[in-house]
């Protein structure tokens, strides 16, 4: 009795061998259908999570040896993920290489979709995301602080800018990178506040004759700690 019990313990033991060793042994379809489908596009492109341009980041500029995303929404492909090239270029879709160093995300897919839309789409909706930064670049950006100027008043996105050290930003281009005037701005008289050693200077400048007409002679370049006003437009009754 003792043998036939010592027996059907061995026996029980083998069985999950058996069955794996087993030629005609085969997975249950219930387990497969629990399997997950594999992802597609690259890993941690993050333009694969954006849908709308007014979303992309302002404030951080892209470095050398970050590793960026950019995907063109009509063109129904996945994110394209690639590292910023020590000349701080990247390939764009369709375009060809386009200096991305020092730009925002959103300055980047702008200047892609501006020329998308000259030969190859009546539309483009361009999106970019910075996926990686470079350890290099992050660990000297912590060791200075970057240039800045602060934007306030009647327009779409008020706050504090980077200033890119290796271009010049005019005040019609700040404009824009903050959303553009927002409804009743006084578009002729924008203050620049700028810091001098004999104290505060304000600077006046009429946008509007800059970007209407093209008197591009008083498309005054921003300077660091610049503060720019847009004032309400003063209605007469």
């Amino acid at each position: 009795m003792k043998k036939l019990a010592l027996s059907f313990l061995l026996l029980s033991a083998a069985l999950p061998n058996l069955s794996a060793q087993d030629p005609g042994f085969r997975i249950p379809e219930q387990s497969r259908s629990r399997q997950a489908a594999a992802p597609s596009g690259p890993i941690n492109a993050g333009a694969s999570l954006l849908s709308s341009m007014d979303n992309l980041d302002n404030n951080q500029p892209i470095s050398s040896g970050d590793t960026i995303s950019i995907r063109v929404l009509e063109d129904r492909r996945d994110a394209v993920q690639q590292r910023v090239a020590v000349t701080g270029e990247v390939q764009a879709p369709y375009v060809g290489l386009v200096s991305a160093r020092g730009k925002t995300c959103r300055d980047l897919a702008f200047t892609i979709k501006k020329e998308l839309e000259k030969n190859f789409f009546q539309h483009a909706t361009v999106l970019v995301a910075i996926d990686q930064f470079d350890p290099e670049t992050a660990i000297k950006t912590k060791e200075y602080e970057l240039d800045f100027y602060v934007m306030f008043g009647i327009v779409a996105r008020q706050g504090k800018y980077d200033l890119p050290a290796n271009e010049d930003i005019s005040i019609s281009q700040a404009i824009l990178r903050a959303g553009g005037f927002a409804q009743f701005a006084d578009k002729k008289k924008v203050k620049i506040i700028r810091k001098t050693p004999q104290g505060n200077k304000t600077i006046l400048v009429n946008v509007d004759g800059i970007m209407r007409q093209g008197d591009l002679a008083r498309d005054v370049f921003i300077r660091k700690d610049d503060v720019i006003i847009v004032e309400e437009k003063t209605v007469n009754f």
